[in-house]
C-alpha cells in the first residue's frame, strides 16, 4: 500500500485539483498540481473508476467478473473491456512463469491487474481533459507526473508492512507507476498458484516501472513467489524492486537507488 505525502484534497486555482472517493472498496486520491483541468475532468475520472468497478468486481454477483465465474456469462459474450483484461492476465501468467495466475485461488479473480489498469485508464482521461502534472493513488497502485504541488518529484511513501504508521522507504517518482502488494489490510490474500496456498516468504514487494498494470502484476507475482523473486526481478528490464523478507531483510534491484529520496535521514528500521 502506497501513502502520497501529500494526500490532501484541495483546489487552488485552474492549476491545482483534488479529490478523494472511496471506490473498489478503497479511498482513492488523485491530484493535478498543473494543467487546465477542470472539476469535470475530475469527474470523468472518477466515473471511469466506478465503471470498472461495476464491470470487475468480484463481490457484485451482476458484474461481468461474477458472472463469468458463476457460467451465466460466456468469455465470447464479455465486453471488450473485460476480453482485453482477461488477455493482458493470460500474456502475464507465461511472463511471470505462472506466478501470476488470474486463477491461483481455484477462480476467475484478475484484481492483481484491474486496479492498475483502472488507475492508468484514470490518468489518460485526465490528460484528456487537461491535466499536465497529476497523481492518482488507488491503496497502492500509483501513476505520477511531475511536478507535486510543493515543485520537483512526487515523493511516494511506501507503507511499512509491519507499523501502520511507519514507512519503509520514500520514493522519487517524476513520470511514472508503483505498485505493491503484500499482506498489507487484506491479510493473506496473495496466493502461490504452484501450491494453492497463501505466499510465503515475503512481507511485501514494491515495484517501479512506466507502466501500472504491467507493474501491479509484478508485485503480485513476486510476492507470490516468495524467496524465489529475489533472482526473478533481476530480469525485469525496465522496471526496479524492493522486497522486504518475512526476516524483515531489504533486497532492491540496483536501478532502484536512482528513486530513493533521502533528506538527512536512513529508512525506517523494520522491526516488528
Amino acid at each position: 500500500m502506497l501513502r502520497t505525502s501529500d494526500p490532501a484534497v484541495t483546489s487552488a486555482g485552474a492549476a491545482r485539483l483534488g479529490r478523494v472517493e472511496q471506490v473498489m472498496g478503497m479511498p482513492v486520491v488523485i491530484e493535478i498540481s498543473r494543467g487546465h483541468a477542470s472539476p469535470a475532468t475530475l469527474a470523468g475520472a472518477f466515473r471511469w473508476l466506478h465503471w470498472v468497478d461495476r464491470t470487475f468486481s468480484t463481490y457484485r454477483p451482476e458484474s461481468e467478473i461474477s458472472r463469468l465465474r458463476d457460467g451465466t456469462l460466456s468469455r465470447a459474450q464479455a465486453s471488450q473491456a473485460v476480453r482485453s483484461v482477461l488477455d493482458a492476465c493470460e500474456a502475464l501468467r507465461a511472463e511471470t512463469d505462472g506466478y501470476f495466475d488470474a486463477w491461483a485461488a481455484g477462480s476467475l479473480d484478475p484484481s492483481g491487474l484491474v486496479k492498475g489498469w483502472a488507475v492508468r485508464g484514470a490518468a489518460a482521461l485526465l490528460e484528456q481533459g487537461g491535466a499536465v502534472a497529476y497523481c492518482v493513488n488507488a491503496g497502492g497502485d500509483l501513476i505520477a507526473k511531475a511536478p507535486a504541488p510543493q515543485g520537483g518529484c512526487w515523493r511516494i511513501g511506501i507503507q511499512h508492512p509491519l507499523v501502520p504508521d511507519a514507512v519503509a522507504a520514500v520514493l522519487s517518482i517524476a513520470d511514472g507507476a508503483i505498485a505493491t502488494s503484500g499482506s498489507y489490510a487484506r491479510g493473506d490474500h496473495v496466493v502461490n498458484p504452484r501450491t494453492g496456498r497463501p505466499a510465503s516468504g515475503l512481507l511485501s514487494a514494491t515495484v517501479v516501472g512506466p507502466d501500472l498494470p504491467t507493474a501491479d502484476a509484478y508485485a503480485t507475482a513476486a510476492a507470490a513467489m516468495g524467496n524465489a523473486a529475489a533472482e526473478w526481478c533481476l530480469d525485469r528490464g525496465g522496471y526496479e524492486f524492493m522486497l522486504i523478507t518475512e526476516d524483515h531483510e531489504v533486497l532492491a534491484t540496483p536501478g532502484l537507488d536512482r528513486f530513493r529520496w533521502a533528506h538527512g535521514a536512513s529508512d525506517p528500521a523494520l522491526a516488528s
